[in-house]
């Protein structure tokens, strides 16, 4: 009977399975092209590593500019906030329809604008294109000699120190045919050029050998013709399989490292616990209780003897109620956000996805930093609860906002295309104020109305004194040697992530972050509660603002390294550019400290309930 009910049950999923349908994602459908079909070709921003991007439209750059004049695409929040300002281009490509030595315009350089453009061609500036979802690359070798794709091409190129603009473009599209009449784009190649003199009798063909000569004189106008080749070329690349030469994995054994790296800590720290903790807490709790039921042997010492001080409400305890929320709902935000990033729903092909989810979960989850922020507060006999609930809803976002507004004050007088349009900081304005801080006032209603968190000891009035502490255990010295081991679980990973935003590089290793987070909230839960449980050991009861600043020194690190970072990848002094990295950088620093010191005031938390609800007090 039970056979047949399984036979039974397996075709009835069988049946249910092909009735099932395949879909894509929004966003990411194939678009299918028949022959002669128009192929649309974004521009991007001008660009380089660090230096502030330009509009690709900028008149000084005297590009090629659609006859009507450039439409702006429309794009995601993220993409924007990013930097990204894609425009439709002169360019006409047809599908399977190639092309030689077709002429975009004829410009002319003044002398002033030709310095411009030469110092940009100096600073390494690309082009970035766009057509059909894909980046328009260049194939380059990786360390095995395999061919990859690198997203971008130069603006120009220098030869003995002379600048040379690049005006002609060899622009190789790859397509695969899933039937007839039905083909994808699925690679696009382009090789520039820097042409004095366009050779139409060998229809513009141009190989590795070819010597750059169209340089912009500073002295006098120059009169620089623009042109182009199309070819189609047919690849057994399927559409789903597109992005594998874009995103190449080259350095696997470094993010390979940074897992055992961080595992080792972990191991190590995970050693540490099991011994100490386990061992020795266990006989403390064994002793204490055998000391309490044995009549005049209930002389307390060691952490106990701090059982009636260890749950006194901390000094500042509105500001840490309030940062412990907002590192809750970073935590929540992080989390789904790379879950949904490891099973594959932030595609690359969506540009500003990754940015855009996480912003919007960030703003959804203010409900749980109202409810964690107004549940710690109450329970802390905390009294002025509207005060808790603006300040957990306006403290890190409006100071993240005034930030952003300033450092936007710089990309505008640089006159950078980075800069947010007014819009955009309007939307953002809208969605903090509209969404995130009533859904922060409805979490902390719900935060006071839940149940406080009651103490297994009861508190004395008057304090202990705290006995005089050894130099290694003093407040700075521990949080200091504290904040070192969550900062080198993640330091590998970090140089990546810096790359992939200073660098316009695209990061897709999610597994590996992902396993780096988990490998993060285990470190800082054990060194939190180490190091708290070697202060109780001394007699010092003072753990909650100890606990969050053990983890969340990991912070302070990362902003140093971003100094190492700086003086170590760039080679020049830019104010505007350098203003807007340590801006951000020091934005990324403050949130991961709060991230990593709620984890480790959490954690500290729940084990400091734990031992001494397991002990018996008068």
């Amino acid at each position: 009977m039970a056979a047949m009910k399984l036979a039974l049950l397996a075709l009835s999923l069988c049946l249910a399975l092909s009735q099932v349908h395949g879909f894509y994602l929004p966003g990411m459908a194939p678009r299918d092209y028949e022959k002669g079909d128009a192929v649309k070709l974004s521009v991007n921003v001008v660009s380089a590593p660090f230096v502030l991007p330009y509009d690709y439209y900028n008149p000084r750059f005297h590009f090629c500019a659609p006859k009507d004049g450039p439409v702006s695409n429309s794009e995601s929040l993220g993409s924007i906030l990013f930097g990204d300002r894609l425009q439709s281009s002169p360019f006409e490509l047809q599908m399977l329809v190639d092309k030689t030595c077709s002429v975009l315009c004829e410009a002319t350089v003044p002398a002033d604008d030709a310095h411009f453009i030469n110092e940009r061609i100096h600073e390494n500036y690309i082009l970035s294109w766009l057509v059909d979802g894909l980046p328009a690359a260049q194939i380059r070798h990786d360390a095995d000699g395999q061919n990859i794709f690198k997203i971008g091409f130069q603006l120009g190129t220098v030869k003995a120190d002379t600048p040379f603009l690049h005006n002609h473009y060899d622009i190789t599209l790859h397509y695969h045919s899933e039937n007839e009449g039905s083909n994808r784009i699925v690679g696009v190649l382009v090789d520039p050029y820097s042409v004095k003199n366009v050779n139409k009798d060998s229809q513009c063909q141009y190989g590795a050998s070819h010597t750059p000569d169209m340089s912009l004189s500073t002295d006098s106008s120059t009169t620089v013709t623009y042109t182009y080749n199309v070819r189609w070329i047919k690849k057994t690349v399927s559409w789903a399989t597109r992005w594998d030469n874009y995103l190449h994995v080259t350095d696997a054994q470094v993010h390979w490292f940074s897992i055992i790296n961080s595992i080792v800590i972990v191991f190590m720290l995970s050693g540490m616990v099991a011994m100490i903790l386990l061992r020795a807490l266990h006989k403390d709790i064994s002793r204490y209780n055998s000391f309490a039921d044995e009549d005049g042997g209930n002389e307390d010492f060691g952490w106990k003897l701090v059982h009636a001080d260890v749950f006194r409400p901390p000094q500042y305890r509105m500001i840490l109620s309030v940062l412990i929320g907002n590192g809750a709902q970073m935590f929540l935000m992080c989390g789904v956000t790379l879950v949904f990033a490891v099973l594959g729903f932030l595609s690359p092909s969506s540009r500003g996805s990754l940015a855009t989810v996480t912003i919007m979960f960030y703003i959804l989850f203010a409900g749980v930093a109202g409810y964690v922020s107004a549940r710690l507060y109450h329970s802390l006999f905390g009294e002025h609860w509207r005060r808790n609930v603006m300040l957990t809803a306006t403290l890190i976002p409006g100071t993240l906002f005034l930030i952003f507004i300033i450092l936007n004050f710089f990309l505008i007088g640089a006159d950078s295309s980075s800069a947010v349009p007014f819009g955009t900081m309007a939307a953002l304005f809208a969605l903090w104020f509209f969404l995130s801080l009533p859904l922060c006032m409805v979490g902390a209603y719900y935060g006071f109305q839940a149940p406080v968190f009651e103490s297994p000891c009861k508190t004395n009035q008057i304090p202990r004194q705290i006995p005089t502490q050894p130099l290694y255990l003093s407040f700075w010295v521990s949080v200091i040697v504290g904040g070192i081991l969550p900062f080198g679980a993640i330091f590998i990973e970090l140089f990546f992530i810096m790359g992939s935003i200073w660098f316009h590089r695209i990061y897709y290793v999610f597994g590996f972050l992902f396993l780096v987070f988990i490998i993060l909230i285990i470190t800082c839960t054990e060194v939190s509660v180490l190091m708290c449980y070697f202060h109780l050991c001394n007699e010092d009861y003072n753990w909650s603002w100890r606990a969050f600043m053990t983890s969340g020194a990991s912070g302070l690190y990362m902003f140093l390294y971003s100094i190492l970072y700086y003086v170590r990848q760039f080679h020049f002094t830019n104010v505007p550019a350098a203003t807007l990295y340590f801006g951000w950088s020091l934005v990324m620093s403050i949130l991961f400290a709060i991230l990593t010191g709620t984890v480790g005031y959490v954690a500290c938390f729940a084990f400091v309930r734990k031992i001494f609800g397991a002990i018996k007090v008068d």
